[in-house]
Order: C-alpha cells, then structure tokens, then sequence
C-alpha cells in the first residue's frame, strides 16, 4: 500500500487535534450514505480459475523447513511463543485512541494507540524507519483468543527515505483494556542446510497485510504470499548486536530480541519476476490487504489488490481456500503443499482499497472517501473511509475512519471490525461495532 504525501489545511487542523489524549467522533446517523459508482462485480468463473496460488514443494517449502533445523540445531535461538513477546513489555502502548479517527460514534468504536517512538518513525525518512501495514488478531488464529488472552498483530516495513522495503517485521501487542505491552519480531529468511543452518533478513518486503491462521502467518507482498509458522518464534542470544544471522556461536536480529524464520513462498506471478512490480487490475491479481473469514467452511483467506489513484478503481478482492488440517492454502490435488486456485473473486469500485475484510454477508472495503466526504480525497491528511457492500450491490460509506487506513479484520468471535493506519504521528488500532 502506498503513502500519499500531499499537505493540506486539514492535516494542519487535525494534526492540532491529536494532541489531545482522546478526541470523540461526533455521534451521527449509522445509516450508510452513497459511496463510489459501480457494483460490487462477481468476476466470472473464467477469470477465477486463473488465478493460482503456486509453489514448489521443494525449493520453496522443503529447504526452508531443512534450514530452520540446521539453525535450532546450533542451540543458538530458543523457541518462545507470541504470548512471551507480547508479555515481555519491551513496549508499552496507550490503551485508548489517542488521536481524531473520523469514526462514527454510533458504531461505539475502541482501540489502543502504539508508544511515541512506533507512533512516528517513518520509512520515508532519511534516517530509516519503519511503516506499519498489516493487521490480524488471535480472533484470526483461533477464531477467539490465544489462551485466553487477547493478542493483536501488526506487520511493518522498513525504508530510508527513497529506499524503500528494505526489511520486514511484525508486531506481537496483548490489549488488556486497560494496558497495551508489545514486541518486535524480525521477518528472516533461513539460508544453508539440515547440518549447517543461517539466517539473513528478508528484503524485497513491503508486508502489506497478513493473516495469523492456526500456527502460520500469511504475509502478503505484491506478487507472492509468505507462509511463517509462529511454532518456531526465535528468541536470539545476543538481541542488541545489528547483524542477522549467527556468528561466534551467537544469534542476532539487527536490534531485535526475536525474530521468525519464512517456511514457504506461494506466487501468484512467475517465479522470475519481481514480486513488487506486480501491476494489478488485469492478469495474475496482486496480494495487497489481506484477512480471514471464518464464516463458511473451508475457511479463506480474502485479500485486496491495492491500484493507485491514477489508475483508479478496479481493484479485485479474491478468496483463497484454507485447508484447516494444515493451516495453508488448500492444494487443488489434495497434497499437503500445492498449487491453490482462488474459489471467488470480485471488482470493487472503491478507489485506492487499502483494505478489504467480511463477516460472511458484507465486504468492507477501506479506501479513498467519495466526493463530498472531503475537500481533497487523496490527501494525506484527511480521513479515509469505511466502504461496504454485498457482491452485485453498489458500496455504501459506512463511516469515515483514520487517514491512510490499512488492512481490516473482522471478528467473528465479538462481531467487530478491526483496522490499523499508517499515516506518520497518528496511528491507532482501532475497532468498530458495524450494524
């Protein structure tokens, strides 16, 4: 997804408003107005057998898995879970939306805000820093929570200046209500062998959006999806040292305290090509957003294809079937590991979707705001806004949201509707209760 940096009056005016530590939407009629022209479109079965998640069972999926035993084997990572990250308070959040959303107040909105550090570092930056994307929950994972306890996850990538997705990582938060702590994971990839196991970190990422189904997490990035297995969360040994990798028998994750080793990569482009200039709108669909639905059996990942304003709506949103035995996507031939053919697909009208998830009746589409809902729609400043729609129905603006809103998530365990936003200085992670 992309950062649009006009500059406008009404960034001014609302960057003076999130100074405060709680700024209340004002509380109008919930009932949908008229958003973007068009319908929620069905594309026909004939475009949908195209499209394929692809992998190769052995160099994208077996070496890995025989690297990741050649690195636990030199007992320099210790195995911990997303639990200990999120309880190790290496940060701590602000438990309650600390910044103007633009959400309606009928639909009893929440949320939590990360610290002032992650609240302003920027991959647009010349000094390097990191911009958030995806978003996922234990609501995903489990269908409710992760041992009781609830566990939110984002994914962030890392750019310096015009040097963008240089690296990846996630985050893992628990949101007691009351207090928000969180950790920083290091997305790597595993290099050597069985007998001789390495890690480097992962380049080429933008981290887009992601799932967390099961024991795996999907990371979306452009032309291919990411597979990780949160069974094998690495602690390192030496945390502070800024190499990757393992050297003099310690380990070691630019900075961070753990780090989670890639297990497969899934195409939906040809293998030759970069994943990145993955174009959308026709051909082989691009993984933008990306979410779980639980409301029919298999369940399916839902991802969203993210197409700049220049180029304008027509983004797709595709489903993608699950195998619940192994938390991956459903091999057409029954195998473990597979070639995956998406099941449904549709065109969406909303303009620049950044987001896209659904309850099992409604799509909800984060995206540009239509005319009228904003002086200046695509600028950075101003508030993005919550689309819905069933398939062949036109889309409704159900509320304005966060400016540069990202990924949704929809859970099915509190009927709510997550989402995250990238821009610099105000982000939250917030939820809304949708009629």
């Amino acid at each position: 997804m992309k950062s649009i940096k006009h500059v406008s009056g009404r960034r001014l005016l609302v960057s003076l408003l999130s100074g405060l530590t709680a700024v209340a939407a004002t509380l109008v009629s919930p009932l949908p107005a008229a958003a973007a022209e068009g319908t929620l479109a069905p594309l026909p079965s004939s475009a949908v057998s195209g499209f394929k998640l692809s992998i190769d069972p052995v160099a994208d999926y077996g070496a890995y898995g025989d690297a990741i035993r050649g690195v636990e084997k030199s007992n320099t990572v210790t195995r911990v879970t997303p639990l200990n990250v999120a309880e190790s308070a290496q940060r701590t959040g602000r438990p309650a939306l600390c910044h103007n959303t633009g959400l309606n107040g009928a639909y009893k909105y929440d949320g939590f805000c990360w610290d002032q550090a992650d609240d302003n570092t920027s991959a647009y930056s010349s000094g390097g820093g990191w911009h958030p994307q995806g978003l996922t929950a234990a609501h995903d994972a489990t269908g409710s929570t992760y041992g009781g306890k609830n566990l939110y996850l984002a994914s962030w990538f890392y750019g310096e200046g015009s040097s963008q997705n240089k690296r990846g990582r996630i985050t893992i938060a628990e949101s007691t209500g009351g207090k928000v702590t969180y950790g920083h994971v290091l997305l790597v990839q595993p290099t050597g062998n069985a007998n001789n196991g390495n890690f480097t970190s992962i380049g080429n990422i933008h981290a887009d959006g992601m799932v967390w189904y099961g024991n795996k997490l999907f990371v979306a990035n452009g032309g291919e999806l990411l597979v990780f297995d949160m069974q094998y969360l690495w602690k390192m040994s030496s945390p502070t040292r800024k190499e990757v990798g393992i050297r003099d028998g310690a380990s070691s994750a630019d900075g961070h305290t753990w780090a989670l080793p890639l297990q497969g990569r899934y195409r939906t482009m040809d293998k030759s090509l970069n994943p990145r200039s993955c174009p959308g709108g026709t051909g082989s669909p691009c993984l933008g957003s990306l979410s779980l639905d639980r409301s029919k059996t298999p369940h399916a990942l839902v991802s969203g294809e993210y197409r700049s304003h220049a180029a304008g709506a027509g983004g797709r949103i595709v489903r993608w079937p699950l195998n619940d035995a192994t938390d991956l996507p459903k091999a057409d031939n029954g195998a473990t590991i597979g070639t995956t053919t998406a099941t449904a697909a549709y065109a969406t009208p909303v303009w620049q979707m950044q987001g896209v998830a659904t309850d099992g009746t409604w799509y909800y589409m984060a995206g540009e705001c239509p005319t009228g809902y904003d002086p200046n729609p695509i600028d950075t400043g101003s508030y993005s806004c919550i689309h819905r729609a069933q398939p062949g129905q036109a889309p409704s603006v159900l509320t304005e949201s966060p400016s540069l809103t990202q990924n949704l998530s929809f859970s099915h365990a509190s009927g709510r509707l997550w989402g995250t936003n990238e821009w610099t200085g105000n982000r939250v992670v917030f939820s809304i209760d949708p009629p």
